[in-house]
Parts: C-alpha cells; structure tokens; sequence
C-alpha cells in the first residue's frame, strides 16, 4: 500500500499544495486523529495499519493535528507527507493562545477542538515528555525535565474538552454528546489524560515511591520494579533499546482479562517512563498494574466506554518484527527479538489483541 499526503493548515499559515482550514474538516472527515503527528509517530501508525496489527479501513482518512507552538519542527511531518502523495492523510497546525490558566476553560483552541471531535470517529495521544507539573497545581520536581509546554498545554485542553474535569465542574464533556468516541492514550497521553481530569503525577518514581537516589540501586531491583532502561543512564553502550520489559497485573473483571486468552501468564509489556499516576482524574478507573501493585499501568473511564489510557508502549513496531534484534543491557551479545523473548501468552498474544480491541473501537 502506498500511503501519501493531504496537509490541512490552519488558514493563518502560507498555503501549500492542499489547504483546507478548521471550517472545511467535514468535507475532509477524518476517521481518526493523531496528535503530535511527528513524523516517527506517521511511520509507526504506518507501520501497525499496513500490517493489520491495528485493523483500520484502507479509505479512512487521517488527521494529525498539532499546536503551531510546539517546539517540533512539523514541517518535517509535512514534508514526509508531501513526499508519500495520499490524499487520506492531513495535518491541522492550531494557533490558539493556551497557557495554564485557560486549559480548563473555553479558549482560543475550543472551535477548533469541537470541530475536529465532531468530524472524526476517534484520537490517539502518542507518548512523550514530562508535563510541566503547573498545569496539576504542583512544583516543579529537580528531576522533571520540561522541554515542549505547548504540546502539553493543547493536548491537555483537547483531553479536558473530550472528557471534562474536576477543575471546572461547569464545562460539558463533548463525549457527552457521542459516548462511544474512541480516544487512546499511550504513556504520557495516559498521563494526559488523567491530569485533564483532575488528577496529579509522581514526578519520579524511584524517589518518590521506592525511595532511592542512584540508577545502581534501581539496577539492583526486580526487573518487574523497573520502568525504563536505566542501563541508557551509564553512559557505557550507545546502542541499548530505549525500554524495558516489565510484567503488569491485571484489575480482576477488567478489560484486559480477555486479551491474554486463556493463558495464566502476566504479559511483558515495553516500558520508558519515569513518573507515574497519583491521585486519579474525575471517573478515572485503573484497570492494570504493576507486580507490586505501586504504579497504574492502564485505565478506562468510567462513563465512556472507548476512553483507554496505557502507561506502556503497544505501538513500538519492534515488538512485532523478529528480525528486530533488542539491545537492553550494555555489551550483550546474545540479542533476541521481543517475539523470541515474549512468545505467544508472555507477551506477543496479548499485544496483537490489544490493537485488535482498540481498532473495533474506531469502525464507527
């Protein structure tokens, strides 16, 4: 399958080969929406469809949207897009004024926001980097590191748009109005999710929770206490995968039950995060955890039943590939890939049918 490109630019921008501006997204009306559509985050999507690793109709169209003041550079997604010349895929660049007072409020981003949901069956929020712990009301951690404001400020106002939250009780939920929206969070789009809630962050888990202070005691660990590659911390191996494989438990009658068959193991999941949930949004549910019960490693929300949010990565193509070979610790020589380490019910089975859960969401 070819795939190819229709940029969608706000009209405050230069015009390129395609323009159509927020007003004219129904004629466009696309299935689903990626936000921070990097261009890593376009192959990946790529890659799981392509593969029917998450089923999606051929004809959809696909829209990704980002804010203008992000410190990505998009024009390299635009250029990436331009290049591969399919008219399914789009990008909208939004310009309104965001800032932590107005995230939780009608802003110069809510029309713009209402008219995407309105025109789409579903949106991804992809991982990234720690949110600036202002928009939860909380100091700034030493160990926080800040680096894009803007993409944290537009994806947690779209998030408390979509599902309302604790910080303003008066706004209506646009879910309201079409319950079964599908919306996936993945690692820091969990994370967003549950601070467009309401909900707070630990900002670093190893201190916060485990009470240590250097990567040899977080090395000295279980492996299922780990929750990134803390070997990429010596310094020592350029060339180390940047996750880690951890087991996670699931909430008894949760979703997820399913998804493992009737195998008894605990899937390994790919993991690269180092803060974590603490007090939950407004009907936020955790549905999976950590070994030791200490880190949320997936929720659902309470009063829509396509709102899934996960602290790990289903989406990295590695996990699927066997000729991908999966360097974690320094100099080892018997590399495996994620199939070879995590056959069938430890790993693989469940992946698959995770995105073949999240794709039934989106065939509305």
């Amino acid at each position: 399958m070819v795939v190819s490109v229709l940029t969608i630019l706000s009209c405050a921008q230069p015009k390129t080969d395609v323009v159509i501006t927020t007003d004219e997204l129904s004629a466009f009306k696309p299935t689903i929406v990626l936000m921070h559509p990097t261009v890593n985050n376009l192959k990946t999507f790529i890659s799981l469809t392509e593969q029917d690793i998450f089923p999606f109709p051929v004809e959809a169209n696909v829209l990704g949207v980002y804010h203008s003041k992000g410190a990505y550079d998009y024009s390299q997604s635009v250029d990436f897009l331009k290049d591969l010349k399919d008219t399914r895929f789009g990008l909208l660049s939004l310009d309104g004024s965001l800032n932590p007072n107005n995230l939780y409020k009608k802003n110069g981003c809510s029309n713009a926001f209402r008219a995407i949901f309105e025109n789409s069956n579903g949106i991804i929020f992809f991982g990234g980097p720690d949110m600036p712990p202002s928009v939860y009301n909380n100091p700034v951690n030493l160990l926080t590191s800040i680096t894009d404001v803007h993409r944290h400020y537009v994806e947690l106002s779209f998030l408390f748009h979509l599902l309302g939250g604790s910080q303003n009780e008066e706004v209506k939920p646009l879910l309201d109005s079409k319950p079964e929206y599908a919306i996936l969070g993945i690692c820091l789009g969990m994370q967003t999710m549950n601070v467009a809630t309401g909900g707070t962050m630990v900002q670093d888990i190893p201190t916060e929770i485990y009470g240590l202070t250097t990567v040899e005691e977080v090395l000295a660990l279980d492996e299922n206490m780990q929750h990134r590659n803390y070997y990429s911390n010596l310094g020592v191996d350029k060339d180390l995968i940047w996750g880690h494989f951890h087991q996670i438990q699931f909430e008894q009658g949760s979703l997820f039950d399913s998804l493992n068959g009737n195998t008894q193991e605990l899937p390994y999941i790919w993991s690269s995060h180092h803060q974590a949930l603490s007090k939950l949004g407004k009907d936020i549910i955790p549905i999976a955890r950590s070994m030791d019960g200490r880190i949320i490693e997936a929720i659902k929300h309470a009063m829509y039943p396509n709102v899934l949010g996960v602290q790990f990565h289903p989406e990295v193509p590695s996990i699927y590939d066997t000729e991908s070979k999966l360097k974690r610790i320094p100099f080892e020589q018997n590399q495996q890939s994620y199939i070879d380490l995590y056959p069938i019910g430890k790993g693989e089975d469940f992946h698959r049918a995770f995105w073949r859960m999240v794709g039934k969401s989106y065939e509305r």
